[in-house]
């Protein structure tokens, strides 16, 4: 029999001509063996290259608002005021390649080494510096139940791990997370991004997921809270009765 765990990524990956990393976080089982509601949970890339048809598309879905986590400058650059998308700011700046820029400035080759510091250095600051952001994730997710996307710029590593949290606090199983979580190295095709400095090998990581990143997250979690229920309680306000209805409104 088919576990959720290996659901057809066709049900879960929507094709679209603006962006190639839009997906379905539904499908997975959850608490109390509940699997989490598809079509009501979207993460993506950014949507400022969406095309007519793909805006359409997401209409068709029901998604009429969208969670912004690309910074201030960033979002400027790559903008979008869609008529049918509500676009709500949750900005957390960008750093990975401004460090990797300025270590190149020193004069010091980078390697991919300097590539994978930089990674789990902006995954442990994600949590030492912008929880905020992803309790206000889920002030939206347990403000109405409709359909909603976030999304970043690559909708990889600010919107990977709030993908991690939201399916954490579901009850989805730490396996079928890190499936979630690693699934854009197959989907997520990289526009140009204007960085000429660094080597191939160092942007390949950079523009990838790894387990190590995400795990760098969680380590602080658990190192500053003693366990991911006790950061979702503590840090992003998810009370038992918020989490009873989370569930409720994303839960078969």
């Amino acid at each position: 029999m088919m576990t959720h765990s290996t659901i057809d990524l066709s049900q879960r990956h929507i094709p679209l001509k603006g962006a190639s990393n839009f997906r379905d976080v539904g499908g997975y089982k959850g608490h109390g063996g509940r699997a989490v509601k598809w079509r009501k949970i979207f993460r993506s890339d950014h949507l400022a290259f969406l095309e007519p048809e793909d805006l359409d598309k997401l209409k068709s879905l029901g998604v009429d608002r969208a969670f912004d986590f690309r910074g201030v400058q960033e979002s400027a650059a790559q903008s979008y005021d869609w008529p049918t998308i509500s676009r709500h700011s949750l900005s957390i700046e960008p750093t990975v390649v401004q460090r990797l820029q300025a270590q190149h400035l020193t004069g010091r080759p980078l390697s991919a080494a300097d590539a994978l510091d930089a990674m789990q250095t902006t995954y442990r600051d994600f949590v030492r510096s912008d929880s905020h952001r992803f309790a206000q994730l889920f002030e939206h997710l347990l403000d109405k139940p409709e359909p909603l996307l976030f999304h970043c710029t690559a909708g990889k590593d600010r919107t990977g791990l709030a993908a991690a949290l939201v399916l954490s606090a579901l009850g989805v199983s730490e396996e079928d997370i890190w499936k979630d979580y690693l699934l854009t190295n197959q989907l997520y095709k990289r526009n140009s991004t204007g960085v000429t400095t660094l080597s191939p090998d160092v942007l390949k990581i950079v523009w990838e997921v790894q387990e190590s990143f995400l795990q760098a997250s969680l380590e602080v979690i658990h190192t500053q809270h003693g366990s991911i229920e006790n950061y979702m309680t503590n840090k992003l306000g998810l009370t038992p009765a918020a989490l009873d209805k989370l569930r409720a409104f994303y839960l078969d």
